[in-house]
């Protein structure tokens, strides 16, 4: 069976430095750091008391009163970047087949505020169970690809995939089979996440994941360094539109990329660590590449994982130097975690979309904070520190890995 080839034809970003493509992209180049103070709540008695929140997002700005009361804070990212990503790809929604395009969405949570104020509100109360009619749907993750396809009509497949923080990441990937497959001519993919809540930090900070550099939020996420000490939270969402290539050429759409190909596998390892000798990461690439008909030298750039904590860098690195050998160190490496902070089940989306803006413009955006060289980490990676770096990308890796020994990575090719 011959495979229908797949590109990129509209994004959307909801993003804690930006609050649209162009936004996002100037604070990437610019080595923005979107961490700051919390202000959804008091967080005075938690350990870490900062987080990557969107700034200046007025609920009010998108959605009417009443529409806005529906939807919890992840459902109304997910329907702000996709309308970004939909209107930037200029599809006629009246003449698209409708049944043939679809919504694949990313969430590793959902609703989570939603959740924590409903069950607050009944443990105040005094035993009656009074719970919002809107509690259930406002919650649960399938609720954005939704809502997504109700407001415009999408009527093909249309669900959430849940893998920790590689959910938009296995998104994609799903999108990319169903319409190199032939069942779809059009899918709306990426991920929303809006996990900057009491329950949210509290949970992590249990877990002894966040960095707890409260004196310094700005330069808390610092991939890669060797006084790293956790991830910084963030929020928001990125919005694909993946496209069958004849379908795009017919109505002469704008083509950012093609997508050529993805990878997923499983560390079978443990609950939250990955497999300190990276196996299911040399494996995931290993699998992209193939899927996309590649050898290891093709790659230019790669938008790693990279968090920030102490074991997760190190196996990332080690793999990519397995992978790729000799020409690892021709590769630029970044993380820009390090500024949009770890949004969770969107950070494969907006990753991927860094990656795709790095071939259309010519720059790898910075890995900013970085100040200590930690020596368990190859000295001859370019990890493109403090500063972005101009070069052609032609092909660009994005990995993305999640809680659960969940791998998955997508790689985009330049179309000129």
């Amino acid at each position: 069976m011959q495979l229908k080839r797949v590109v990129v034809t509209g994004l959307g970003a909801l993003t804690p430095i930006g609050n649209n493509i162009e936004e996002y992209w100037e604070g990437l180049v610019s080595g923005k750091s979107g961490s700051a103070p919390v202000t959804y709540y008091d967080a005075e008695k938690f350990k870490t008391k900062f987080a990557c929140e969107l700034k200046n997002f007025k609920a009010e700005d998108y959605f009417d009163r009443k529409e806005a009361r529906k939807l919890d804070r992840f459902a109304q990212y997910a329907l702000v970047s996709s309308d970004e990503a939909i209107l930037d790809s200029k599809l006629d929604l009246n003449v698209v087949d409708k049944f043939r395009v679809g919504v694949i969405w990313g969430a590793g949570i959902g609703g989570l505020e939603t959740f924590q104020n409903e069950v607050i509100n009944f443990a105040n109360g005094d035993g009656t169970p009074r719970f919002n009619p809107f509690f259930i749907p406002k919650m649960i993750a399938d609720i954005a690809p939704g809502n997504i396809s109700i407001k415009h009509g999408f009527m093909g497949p249309n669900y959430t995939t849940v893998s920790a923080c590689a959910s938009s990441a296995n998104a994609m990937i799903d999108a990319l089979n169903y319409i190199r497959l032939g069942h779809c001519d059009v899918i709306v993919t990426g991920g929303s996440e809006a996990a900057v809540t009491m329950a949210g930090m509290g949970g992590f900070n249990a877990m002894h994941a966040l960095s707890t550099r409260n004196d310094s939020p700005e330069t808390a996420s610092r991939p890669f360094d060797a006084t790293r000490d956790g991830f910084v939270l963030g929020e928001g969402a990125g919005a694909l539109v993946l496209e069958e290539y004849e379908h795009a050429k017919a109505r002469g759409a704008k083509i950012y990329a093609e997508v050529l190909g993805g990878g997923m596998t499983s560390d079978a390892y443990h609950m939250t660590a990955p497999h300190p000798d990276g196996i299911g990461v040399v494996q995931v690439m290993k699998n992209c590449l193939e899927n996309a008909g590649l050898k290891p030298e093709d790659v230019d750039a790669i938008n790693t994982h990279g968090t920030a904590t102490v074991l997760g860098d190190v196996a990332e690195l080690k793999a990519i130097s397995e992978v790729f050998g000799d020409h690892a160190p021709k590769i630029n490496i970044n993380s820009t975690k390090s500024m949009t902070g770890h949004l969770l089940g969107a950070a494969g989306a907006i990753e991927a979309i860094s990656s795709i803006l790095s071939m259309k413009y010519g720059i790898v955006p910075p890995t900013i904070n970085h100040t200590t060289f930690d020596d368990r980490i190859d000295p001859k990676l370019n990890l493109t520190l403090n500063k972005a770096q101009k070069r052609e990308v032609n092909v660009a890796m994005s990995n993305t890995f999640g809680f659960g020994g969940h791998n998955a990575c997508v790689v985009f090719k330049k179309i000129s």
